[in-house]
């Protein structure tokens, strides 16, 4: 079983050194996962002076297999691949994620713009969408959490969004 971990864009060192750290890794195994892929970013890897500026390494670490890159084009086929995804709370991400059906864990980053990814992810948590935790409670969360538990996200409808407009604009909505 196989694990995306993915910080977007932006630089979120905490949750790539969580992802990395015994504690993750061992949680990680006991549930089964055998590999675990980071997609960094500009992100510090903390290891012994950082990642020497290479963009994919490849390394093995308490039973799991580690793989890490900086960015892709897509990051698409890697959460399509994933048994689980445990994400930065972006909210591009997330969308991606769930529309894939794939169970999430999200961390979010609270140094970003008035910590809008901790309301988002709190948010979803409450729906049971996904589970939101913290970089320092996500070997916990790991360990408890129960992919069945989660609630599917329900597919684009992009009709809403239209009669959603078509009113606000005064138009002639019929219930069709």
């Amino acid at each position: 079983m196989l694990v995306f971990v993915t910080v977007g864009s932006t630089r979120f060192d905490a949750l790539v050194q969580a992802a990395i750290s015994e504690q993750v890794l061992d949680a990680l195994h006991k549930k089964g996962y055998r590999q675990i892929v980071i997609q960094r970013g500009n992100s510090d890897l903390g290891t012994n002076g950082g990642d020497n500026g290479q963009d994919l390494m490849v390394s093995e670490k308490n039973g799991m297999e580690v793989e890490t890159w900086k960015f892709k084009s897509s990051i698409l086929s890697d959460i399509q691949r994933a048994t689980l995804v445990v994400s930065h709370a972006g909210s591009g991400t997330i969308l991606d994620a769930l529309r894939q059906g794939k169970p999430m864990i999200v961390v979010p980053n609270p140094t970003l713009l008035d910590d809008h990814q901790g309301e988002l992810s709190s948010r979803l948590d409450a729906l049971g969408y996904l589970k939101a935790t913290t970089v320092n409670n996500l070997a916990v969360t790991i360990s408890a959490f129960d992919p069945s538990s989660l609630i599917p996200f329900p597919p684009f409808d992009g009709s809403r969004f239209r009669r959603l407009i078509d009113q606000e604009m005064g138009y002639n909505v019929s219930s069709s």
